[in-house]
């Protein structure tokens, strides 16, 4: 039976650790949605808010199924979000609503690294589908064809742009909840007291990302240990 010790150090205490931020980010959410804001403005009331002060009237809010879906879409120029954010008054939920207004001031103003993520989104989702196979293929057969070796370290760059991926991803949703947060206190939508249940939302969601960038890391790390230990046996 093979033993995959990469696999339990490297990769394993990365996905471990993106677990603990998903249930982190799901119990912060359901605890500050318990924290309601005293002016009584909803999710959709503060995406909207946040999006006229900037003048993005064309910007459309629309409400979509799901738990924690919200997200910003530039094809249709709209920002979907969830049942409950979309009418809910929490903090919680006023902070997602003025994060996801946060995405489209970003594409507004051309914000350089939501460009970038843009840009290599086609890329990203090629390399995603092939690069497994490719790995695996080089793996099996690189004993008898050292052609292989190369087709498995061409899998490791499709992979490698996941990485990348993952990584411009991390400026732009930090830079997103940053533009949520100033634009909620700005607009004066949240009192002083109840701007800890959004940030705190907000920080949570965040590490999710950071969490997923340490997985694909990890991931990336053990693949090349695995090309480069099986073309040394061989």
């Amino acid at each position: 039976m093979y033993f995959d010790i990469t696999y339990l150090v490297l990769v394993l205490p990365a996905v471990l650790f993106a677990m603990i931020a998903s249930a982190r980010v799901n119990s912060t959410f359901r605890r500050y949605q318990g924290q309601l804001s005293r002016r009584r403005i909803t999710g959709a009331d503060a995406a909207r808010a946040v999006l006229d002060a900037h003048g993005l009237h064309s910007v459309r809010i629309e409400r979509v199924a799901g738990e924690l879906t919200d997200h910003y879409d530039p094809r249709d120029n709209v920002i979907r979000l969830s049942d409950a954010v979309y009418r809910d008054t929490s903090t919680a939920s006023i902070g997602v609503a003025a994060h996801e207004a946060g995405h489209a001031l970003q594409y507004a103003e051309g914000y350089g690294p939501i460009r970038l993520r843009a840009a290599i989104i086609p890329a990203t989702n090629i390399g995603s589908r092939l690069a497994m196979p490719l790995v695996l293929l080089g793996l099996v057969f690189m004993r008898w064809n050292p052609l292989f070796v190369k087709i498995a370290y061409l899998g490791i760059a499709c992979f490698g742009l996941a990485v990348v991926f993952q990584l411009v991803t991390l400026p732009t949703e930090f830079n997103a909840s940053r533009r949520a947060l100033e634009a909620i206190e700005a607009g004066n939508l949240l009192d002083g007291d109840e701007m800890q249940g959004a940030r705190r939302t907000l920080r949570a969601a965040a590490m999710t990302y950071v969490a997923a960038l340490a997985v694909s890391l990890a991931q990336l790390l053990r693949l090349l240990i695995l090309v480069g230990g099986g073309r040394r046996r061989d």
